[in-house]
Parts: structure tokens; sequence; C-alpha cells
């Protein structure tokens, strides 16, 4: 009984990746193609690059049982802030960059103060960030575009590694890219084992190895395939890698720390959390103020792709994060999620709106489409829980 329970949390746990894929073929077939050429593979890593990064430090807030609806805001202004300095003042970018991130932080304290401290629900917190980020936005732009920022700093968001190519089927590969493919490939693989291994050293129940092997050969194809369409363009985005290196990073925070720990116990059951000796302010503190961090990030990294900064920059933002957030399989009361599904989530909404741009669907049935997505998500993790319950 152990094992078979076992196998259908491991079902659960990967349905979001068929789901993703289900989405990619049905658009493959719509489009002749197109959304898998190595060009608009390397515009759906670019396009949804400042999503992926918001919905890494949404799912923190989400973790809680919360959400911040005023990211979008907060990209624009930092994005602003940093043009502003750059173009008008003429400060050095490293330095422009610096002060950017520190303007997220302290739009992220703020709200953490009012939330932690102040005991004011984070749904009326954020909201009001959301109205006053936009503010201050228009007032610090003066309604107007701030551009071109200098090629230095539209290399951060649409710049690639230098590398040399080698010729494969009439056309040419990039070496970084298959070299990185290959340590992955590597790096996948060695996972699964010491997985392995870690469940008989404690006996734990395992999964047949038929699934195991399926889960493994679908991940190695998807990274393939993923790869050599990069590497047939212009190779590996220095945003990608910027992306890798942050997910990495909170993947490891909320899998391995005790600060990772504090928050999936501050969502699964705040009272319970407070009397076993978690700080639930600290918490709360920290997590707003990082997700203003990374709004910072996102805000530099979606003016420069668009190497100017504009007032509307980063509109609807938020609301792509949370629903990165929950289509990944975060669960709407909180405690419940990981770095990886939302990321997960991220790429099904980026393929949703990637495909339906290719096949010309208006954005106003676009926006229905991912209502339904959306809401068919929660919904479903809502009656899965009475069910389990």
């Amino acid at each position: 009984m152990e094992k078979k329970k076992t196998v259908n949390l491991n079902l659960k746990q990967y349905g979001m990746v068929f789901a993703m894929l289900i989405i990619f073929i049905i658009f493959y077939v719509m489009t002749g193609g197109v959304n898998a050429t190595p060009m608009n593979m390397n515009n759906l890593i670019m396009q949804n690059s400042y999503v992926i990064i918001l919905a890494t430090g949404m799912l923190l807030c989400v973790l809680t049982g919360n959400v911040d609806l005023g990211v979008g805001s907060y990209v624009a202004l930092c994005g602003a802030v940093a043009a502003k300095l750059i173009v008008e003042n003429n400060m050095n970018i490293p330095l422009a960059f610096l002060i950017t991130i520190l303007v997220g932080v302290a739009f992220g304290a703020f709200n953490g103060f009012f939330i932690a401290y102040l005991n004011i629900p984070p749904f009326v917190v954020t909201l009001a960030g959301m109205l006053i980020g936009r503010g201050l936005t228009y007032t610090l732009l003066e309604s107007k575009t701030v551009g071109p920022l200098p090629n230095a700093y539209v290399k951060v968001g649409a710049g690639f590694f230098a590398s040399s190519k080698i010729e494969f089927g009439g056309g040419t590969l990039d070496i970084i890219t298959i070299l990185v493919a290959v340590i992955a490939t590597v790096l996948v693989i060695g996972a699964e084992l010491k997985t392995i291994k870690t469940q008989q050293k404690y006996g734990f129940a395992m999964a047949p190895t038929w699934q195991t092997g399926i889960k493994v050969a679908a991940t190695l194809a998807i990274l393939w395939f993923f790869f050599f369409k990069i590497a047939s363009y212009n190779g590996i985005p220095i945003i990608l890698l910027l992306m890798a290196v942050i997910v990495g990073i909170y993947h490891f925070v909320t899998s391995k720390t005790v600060a990772g720990r504090q928050v999936y116990a501050l969502g699964g059951n705040e009272k319970a959390a407070r009397l076993s000796g978690i700080d639930t302010k600290k918490v709360y503190f920290w997590v707003y103020t990082n997700m203003g961090f990374l709004a910072a990030i996102a805000g530099i990294v979606l003016s420069a792709r668009n190497a100017s900064a504009t007032p509307k920059a980063g509109d609807g933002f938020e609301l792509d994060a949370i629903a990165a957030c929950y289509i990944g399989g975060a669960a709407a009361s909180g405690g419940v999620g990981t770095v990886v599904g939302a990321v997960i989530g991220a790429f099904v909404m980026g393929i949703l709106n990637n495909g339906m741009f290719l096949i010309g669907l208006s954005t106003d049935l676009q926006k229905v489409v991912k209502g339904l997505v959306l809401l068919g998500a929660v919904t479903f993790d809502v009656l899965s829980s009475k069910k389990k319950n």
C-alpha cells in the first residue's frame, strides 16, 4: 500500500509537466511548428524571465497564505529608477543597479513592516503598494519613456554569452550550450541516483523502476530539446544564467534551510508555528522584503530587454506571478508549494501567452483563457484537498 501511495504522489507531482508538454504540442500543431523554432524558444525564455523571477519570490508569499499585489508596480518603479540614473544622470551601471535594488528592498521592507509589526492584512498593504508604486513611477518618469539604455545595460536582458560554434546538420551549434546540456544531464542523473540511495538507506517506499526511468527519460528529453534549440540560435542568454542562479538559491533556501521550513510552518498553521517558537513577525518581514528585492531584479531585466523604462511597464505582472505559483501546485491556503513548481507554472503561462500570440488570438480572449486556466488550477487544488481530508 505504501508503494502505491508513493506512485500516486509522484504522478501528481509531475502532472503539471505533462500538462505543459500537452499545451506545447497543441500549439505546435496549431502554429505549424513555429512555436518550436530556435528563435521562438529564445523569445520564450526572454519574455518570461521576469515572470519566473517574480514567481520565485511570490511563492514565499503564497506559502504564508497571502500574495503581493504590488510587484508589477515595483518592477516599473525600479526599472524607472535605473533608467533615470543611467540616462539622465550618467551614473555607472553597477552603482545604478545597486541603488535600484536598494529601492526595491526598501519598498519590500515598507510592506513587511505594516504586515508583520502592525498586523495590517497583506492584501490591503500590497494593494496600497501597487497604487503608490505606480504613482511614483509616473511621477518619476513624468509619464514619458526614458531611453535608449546603453548596450552594456541592455545586454543583461537581451545579451548572450560569447562562444564559438560548430557545424551540425547544415547549421551551427553553440559549443557552450551543448557543454551545459551535458553537465545538466549528469546532474539530473546524479540527483536521481542520490535520491534512490537515500530512500534505500532509510527504508523509504520507492517508486517502481519503470516510473523512475520514464521520469528521467522525459526530463532529459525536454532538457536536450530545449538546449538544442537555443544552441541552434545564439547560444545561452545571459538572463537564463541569472534565472538559474536565482531558482537554484531559492530552491535550496525553501527545501534545505531553517528559514525555508519556518515559511512552510507559518503557512501551514500560524498559531502552531508561533507556539513552537518561530518568530512569525520576522518571517513575514523577510518574505515581503525579499519580494521587493526580486521585483528590483525583474525591473532591471525588463527595462534591459525593452532598452527603456516606461510608466506602464510591469502592468499585470503580479497576476502572472501569482498564477504561476498556483498553477505550479502551490495551495491557495498556504503551506504547500515548491520553487520548481512555480517555475513550471510560469512556463505554462509563458507557453500559453506565446502560443495564443502566434495563432493571432485577441488579447481579450487571451485573458479569458488565462483566467480559466488559473481558476481550474486552484479549483483542482481545493477539491483535491477536500477529497484528501
